[in-house]
């Protein structure tokens, strides 16, 4: 997939350098998850194809799929009119939630 060039410095990444990701399945519009990515992840990911993170927790980068298989095809990325958020649209092999199911969003209020 050909992916538009943008100019990454425009961005307002937080003090820690991140944006948040909004994933969601390009056919049935469900969120998947949400992650956050920084220039370099961001950069990765426009290069590759698929998904790259930074993990917050663990301090290193990730790619959705590298040990699972579940891998996150990006079908298309937008971002919103204030560039501190992302919307990237994918094909999803497998779940997307580490719990094992489809979306990270499986709970609900009651």
């Amino acid at each position: 997939m050909k992916i538009k060039r943008i100019n990454l410095k425009k961005f307002k990444f937080d003090r820690q350098g991140l944006v948040p990701a909004i994933i969601q399945d390009y056919k049935t519009k469900e969120v998947l998850m949400l992650a956050y990515m920084n220039k370099t992840s961001l950069s990765r990911t426009l290069k590759s194809g698929k998904t790259c993170y930074w993990s917050r927790s663990r301090k290193k980068y990730w790619v959705k799929g590298e040990t699972s298989g579940n891998f996150q095809f990006i079908k298309s990325v937008a971002y919103d009119c204030d560039m501190d958020a992302i919307l990237i649209k994918v094909r999803q092999l497998g779940v997307a939630c580490h719990t094992g199911n489809r979306s990270c969003f499986y709970r609900k209020f009651k």
